[in-house]
């Protein structure tokens, strides 16, 4: 038996021991430790909190300008047809105000920062608990800002973290919340917001990201857009797609767990597959004449023309000016085929394996980015038959055949160091009419083209160069070039005052310029085409473009007579000085201005100021300013009806025999009127001409002078680009016949002053010359530094 018994206890007696009650002191005492600790703290806490806010409280801005919310919006610039061609400014927003924001975007929004917007006041306590301990359990941030919280930041306080200016914001925030209603917060949420690419505002990110108005987004597109505010940076779609969707697919699992769409719609949202927009997308390309409109804008209104939202609609037609683009670099590459090739734009590394080219390629092309049609490559096997290059988007193209034709000197064994193409250089590849890939390079010849309707001189079209982004000279109305032979006709025309006539025998014949005393050599001028064709009619003369005839007539109608008239057609005596060289166009003009003196012709004697700027307006399309075509009355007229009328059936003459006979030919229509101009050593190809509905001219040359070759001419350069134009400007338009105005009479099949008509003027012109023009000593040395050139 056992010695073990258990142990007995009276009710009487069961109580705890004096040691166990000092085992039981020591949890107790530490607990109530801790909790007066706590609340200690807290109470320190609180009493901090509360002092920091009364200090920060008389200290926080004056929200009252919230009310009367004025937002910088940028000065934008449209086409006639309502087509936006550039925006100025540090911000690109589009105020939209709350009534007119898509449900969706706002849902989207919302859901992403703040869910329970419409049921707190300002500050959301319940979020602030849930970041807090989100804190505790994660180490990276959680934030807790409301929108009302993100408002007050971005409109009166820094970025930086501190707990200063999270005071201050929950204080704005609450102030916030008593002067507006929750509708007006989001509005200036949804409108002041920074989301990447300058844009401030949802309906500015929604054109620049997707081309779209913000009225025709998707879910899907509503989600990528409400990532961005957290941070438009890492969030954006365009440099970091990967991130930018993840975030956007977590927006849309909010939208459906939040109640504001429904599960088809999320599925939905989450198969689509987003298209950005890229620079590409505009394809107006009116970059030029939208910085001239800027310049015109800013000297009338200032800095403040870039934040008050003002619109400017010009005189521009879309179509118009994508077709002049198009058009005058198709002008330009077609000449650039025809020269030789000047080598690659660079080499680079390739590395030997394969799976690291791609990476390499992107790299390189970051410093070469495709030039709308001209797209930029890397080779990455070359050889005298065929070469193969990967583009900036990883796609891989083949040349060969004709493709390979303009590079063929750079494929050959004897190319040097720097032309070769071989593996690692960069070159430009495009399609050809047929879509086939050919290797060609990026143009060093410019050019310019501009377009106006010769009755009211508004400008249709203007392309200032190849491409405004890597040269912003605008060559329509800075560059000042020699006209050539397009100047003729404003010298025939003041031959018509003293007595010319289209009938006027002429003697093509050689002409020579004695040296005289100076010491120098004589000077004989001679033709294009270096044949001289003896007498014929001023009108021929002119169709084939004759300069011994040019040098007659401006001879014997006098270099003081001609210069004067010049006004009449806007241009500056100065720029051409009084000598016989203005015969052949030796002073200098602008294309803006041939556009302008071939108008006066294509109206019947009118000189009109160009007119770009049609009317400005602010933000809520008041109207500031308003131009208004002119009325043709007497009072603008600076050319005899008569003297445009006969200068019209001359220049006819040419669009059908002469030296422009390839656009009648091409178009098929007789009211054509133009001239061509090449200038000596063809360092200048013009062609200015007109139907009565539309003027145009193109300029081809290059910036610093230079020879564009012994067999380039305006009719061969120039005038190929003015007929695809018109191809487009004309089509449907019924011919329009000019009417003869009063003083003018039909005689041997020549239109002429009724005075002249029957031998009244002059018969003829050179016939009987027995002693050479002698030119003054200063106009000598004028020819004969026009001819060294």
């Amino acid at each position: 038996m056992s010695d073990y018994k258990p142990v007995t206890t009276s009710a009487a007696t069961n109580v705890a021991s004096p040691a166990r009650l000092r085992w039981l002191q020591g949890p107790v005492r530490a607990l109530a430790l801790a909790a007066g600790l706590l609340a200690a703290t807290l109470l320190v806490v609180l009493l901090l909190v509360g002092l920091a806010l009364a200090v920060a409280y008389p200290n926080i801005p004056k929200i009252s300008s919230l009310a009367d919310y004025r937002p910088k919006l940028p000065l934008r610039v449209f086409s006639a047809d309502g087509v936006q061609l550039a925006e100025y400014g540090e911000e690109r927003r589009n105020f939209m105000p709350i009534g007119a924001m898509p449900q969706v975007v706002k849902d989207a929004v919302l859901a992403a920062e703040d869910t329970r917007f419409y049921q707190h006041g300002g500050v959301d306590y319940k979020g602030v608990a849930r970041a807090a301990i989100e804190n505790l359990r994660d180490a990276r941030s959680q934030g807790a800002s409301t929108i009302t919280m993100q408002v007050a930041r971005n409109f009166y306080l820094s970025t930086e973290k501190t707990f200063t200016r999270k005071i201050y914001e929950i204080l704005l925030a609450l102030k916030i919340e008593n002067l507006l209603s929750k509708d007006q917060i989001l509005e200036l949420y949804m409108n002041q917001i920074f989301l990447g690419q300058r844009a401030n505002g949802f309906a500015a990110a929604s054109e620049i990201y997707f081309g779209k108005k913000l009225k025709d987004v998707t879910v899907a597109e509503a989600a990528m857009l409400a990532g961005l505010p957290k941070a438009p940076s890492a969030y954006n779609p365009v440099t970091n797609p990967k991130r930018a969707t993840q975030r956007q697919r977590y927006i849309i699992d909010r939208m459906f767990s939040a109640g504001f769409i429904t599960e088809a719609q999320h599925d939905e949202a989450l198969d689509q597959a987003l298209r950005y927009r890229t620079q590409s997308d505009s394809l107006v390309h009116g970059e030029f004449v939208a910085e001239t409109a800027r310049q015109l804008i800013f000297q009338q209104y200032g800095e403040e023309a870039y934040s008050r939202g003002l619109n400017v609609y010009l005189t521009i037609s879309a179509v118009d000016q994508i077709v002049a683009y198009r058009a005058l670099r198709k002008g330009l590459m077609d000449y650039e085929l025809r020269q030789v090739y000047r080598g690659p734009e660079a080499y680079v590394d390739l590395p030997a394996d394969a799976a690291l080219i791609d990476a390499r390629v992107a790299e390189a092309l970051a410093e070469h980015p495709d030039n709308d049609e001209l797209r930029a490559a890397v080779v990455l096997e070359a050889a005298p038959r065929k070469v193969s290059a990967m583009l900036q988007s990883g796609d891989t193209v083949t040349v060969t055949g004709d493709g390979l034709k303009p590079v063929a000197s750079g494929l050959s064994d004897k190319a040097g160091p720097k032309t070769q193409i071989r593996r690692g250089a960069v070159v430009r590849v495009m399609r050809n009419a047929k879509g086939d890939w050919m290797l060609t390079q990026l143009p060093e010849v410019q050019g310019a083209m501009v377009a106006m309707d010769p009755r009211t001189g508004a400008v249709r079209a203007l392309v200032g160069g190849f491409d405004f982004g890597k040269n912003k000279f605008n060559r329509v109305t800075q560059a000042w070039r020699q006209p050539g032979s397009s100047f003729k006709p404003f010298i025939y025309s003041a031959a018509l005052e003293k007595g010319f006539t289209p009938a006027t025998v002429i003697n093509d014949a050689p002409l020579f310029f004695d040296a005289g005393a100076t010491g120098s050599q004589p000077w004989e001028p001679k033709n294009y085409d270096g044949r001289f064709d003896g007498p014929m009619p001023l009108q021929t003369a002119l169709a084939k473009s004759k300069n011994m005839v040019s040098i007659r007539i401006l001879n014997a109608t006098g270099t003081g007579f001609a210069q004067g008239w010049l006004d009449r057609f806007g241009f500056d005596r100065d720029k051409h000085p009084a000598y016989l060289t203005m015969a052949l166009g030796a002073g200098a003009v602008t294309p803006m201005q041939m556009v302008t003196a071939y108008s006066v012709f294509a109206n019947g004697g009118y000189l009109l100021p160009p007119m770009l700027v049609e009317r400005v307006t602010d933000s809520k399309g008041k109207v500031l300013s308003q131009a208004r075509p002119p009325a043709l009355d007497e009072s603008l007229r600076t050319l005899p009806a008569r003297n445009a009328f006969v200068m019209d059936t001359l220049l006819q003459e040419i669009t059908r025999s002469g030296t422009a006979a390839r656009a009648q030919a091409t178009l098929k229509r007789p009211d054509l009127y133009g001239k061509t101009g090449t200038t000596n050593d063809s360092m200048d190809a013009w062609f200015a001409g007109f139907q009565p509905t539309m003027a145009a001219v193109v300029w081809i040359g290059y910036d610093n002078p230079r020879k564009l070759g012994d067999r380039e001419t305006g009719g061969g350069l120039s005038l190929p680009v003015w007929i695809e134009f018109m191809q487009h400007a004309l089509k449907g338009l019924p011919v329009q016949e000019l009417t003869p105005p009063a003083g003018v009479v039909q005689s041997g099949g020549y239109w002429m002053f009724e005075e002249f008509a029957g031998g009244g003027g002059v018969a003829s012109l050179g016939i009987q010359e027995s002693v050479p023009i002698a030119p003054s000593t200063e106009e000598r040395n004028s020819i004969l530094d026009l001819f060294k050139r």
